[in-house]
């Protein structure tokens, strides 16, 4: 609870024994339905395969690239998205599967414990999927589990409405819309911010690991309880 100090201002809530936290990597994470590999120019003819069919031009409106082309486009698309500074970027590979998405870690500040999941792109084969939902779970179980942090943030353009969806099926917490946030492709972007925090991390991960167990999910694969339920 907040305090009041010898001046008789509210001061935040004493944080005792925190120590700056590792850098948060893309590095190898393996779950039940899904691998999260680190990036590389290995994965391009994959990406490309999953990302950029006839049809798949809706995948990209939100991002500040196009599609690409061809594989040699695709792998220089992979390799700007490594030599970006601040950003740790995952290949999404569910089992059995070739890469079928990406996702980086962004902003991410080691001394004060928080991390931001952002450029997810999930394949149209990806998506609903469990190995989709997994992959989340997974970046956000490495930050906080593996590296106690404090914070892990969710951000999309505010008129991406699967995107603000995702984030509260995945039990973030909205907290606020930055208004002319970006220009992307010559168009504004007002950007909505959402937020996990360490805190409220055990409960979301339960919600996840009951979602995710083979036993919410008939015979026919369609899920018994919805996680959005689970999140509340």
């Amino acid at each position: 609870m907040p305090e009041t100090n010898d001046h008789g201002q509210q001061v935040g809530d004493l944080v005792t024994g925190w120590t700056t936290r590792p850098r948060a990597e893309a590095v190898l994470l393996t779950g039940r339905y899904v691998r999260l590999e680190p990036l590389s120019t290995a994965h391009a003819p994959a990406l490309h395969a999953a990302l950029c069919n006839p049809g798949d031009d809706e995948l990209w409106t939100y991002r500040p690239t196009d599609p690409p082309a061809d594989v040699p486009a695709m792998e220089a698309l992979v390799e700007a998205t490594l030599a970006a500074p601040d950003m740790e970027t995952f290949a999404l590979v569910p089992a059995g599967e070739p890469a079928q998405g990406i996702a980086s870690y962004m902003r991410i500040e080691p001394t004060t414990g928080q991390v931001e999941i952002a450029g997810v792109l999930y394949a149209k084969s990806l998506q609903r999927t469990r190995a989709a939902t997994e992959a989340i779970h997974l970046s956000m179980r490495h930050a906080f589990d593996g590296l106690g942090y404090r914070r892990f943030e969710w951000k999309c353009d505010s008129l991406n409405e699967p995107s603000r969806r995702a984030a509260r099926r995945l039990g973030f917490t909205y907290e606020g819309r930055f208004r002319n946030h970006m220009v992307t492709k010559g168009r504004n972007r007002d950007t909505d911010w959402f937020s996990v925090t360490d805190a409220e991390w055990p409960a979301v991960k339960a919600a996840h690991e009951r979602w995710l167990d083979p036993a919410n999910f008939d015979a026919a694969g369609t899920q018994l309880t919805s996680l959005s339920d689970l999140t509340g």
